[in-house]
């Protein structure tokens, strides 16, 4: 089985003393390549000092995240635009709109996606974005963009059918983490994977977080790592009445050819 975790947040701080064994262990779980995500100024350059590090396993995004929005200023547009054209940096983002948390004013996040998006017309790298409880204004936002830009993936999809549909009429892609394993969350989803088309499916850990609740035995440090990817594609494979062999195939040739990554080393 061969998998590709398109969202791992591998810069944190909590992979800091052994990402070596980490990514050993996800290579073993049939992980072969990952994308490494910049959500921060920092976090940005922090992904492709990774990806160039592990050259053919890593690959970055480099964006600001709505958490972040008020590091979007010219000098941060300034320094995206110079990580993208990096040949390790395959999306633009992590961006996009969090109403849920509200870490950043919401006419700061608003601002700062368009800016954004602004940036990828120019580039057409395919864009990772971030959607939680602000689907009518993301969705205003994007219509702006309409034929402006590379493919799209909301990753890290939570939220309900009519969303999800919503954004495959877009022939947007969608990226399902172990919030499908959360029986308190991620219940609905488990309703509604099946009918994702396989060329618009992808898959990924979100690590450090969102630990899959129904790993056995859980571990006690609750840390989530790429190798948890398997444990995902075995619950989303059943949810879509397939054998994982069939959803993994399908996912990771998706993914290859979303961000345009070689075969796998």
């Amino acid at each position: 089985m061969e998998l590709i975790d398109i969202g791992a947040n591998l810069g944190h701080e909590s992979f800091d003393a052994d990402l070596d064994a980490v990514l050993q262990r996800a290579v073993l779980a049939g992980v072969t390549r990952l994308v490494v995500t910049g959500a921060s100024r920092a976090g940005a350059v922090r992904a492709l000092e990774l990806a160039k590090a592990h050259p053919g396993l890593l690959w970055a995004t480099a964006g600001i995240h709505p958490h972040h929005a008020t590091e979007c200023t010219a000098e941060g547009i300034a320094e995206l635009r110079a990580l993208q054209a990096e040949p390790e940096v395959v999306a633009a983002g992590e961006c996009g709109l969090d109403y849920h948390r509200d870490f950043s004013p919401r006419p700061a996040q608003r601002s700062a996606f368009e800016r954004q998006l602004e940036l990828a017309a120019e580039t057409k790298l395919p864009l990772f974005l971030h959607q939680r409880d602000a689907h009518g204004d993301f969705m205003a936002i994007m219509k702006a963009f309409e034929g402006q830009l590379g493919p799209v993936v909301v990753h890290c999809f939570t939220g309900t059918r009519a969303e999800c549909f919503d954004y495959l009429d877009q022939d947007w892609h969608i990226g399902i983490t172990g919030w499908l394993c959360d029986e308190r969350r991620g219940q609905h989803l488990r309703e509604f994977v099946k009918d994702i088309p396989a060329d618009r499916l992808m898959v990924e850990t979100d690590a450090p977080y969102l630990l899959p609740r129904t790993v056995k035995p859980m571990p006690s440090h609750r840390r989530n790592e790429p190798m948890y990817l398997a444990h995902i594609i075995e619950e989303l494979a059943r949810d879509r009445g397939e054998d994982v062999s069939v959803t993994a195939a399908a996912t990771t040739a998706t993914a290859a050819a979303f961000f345009g990554l070689p075969p796998a080393r």
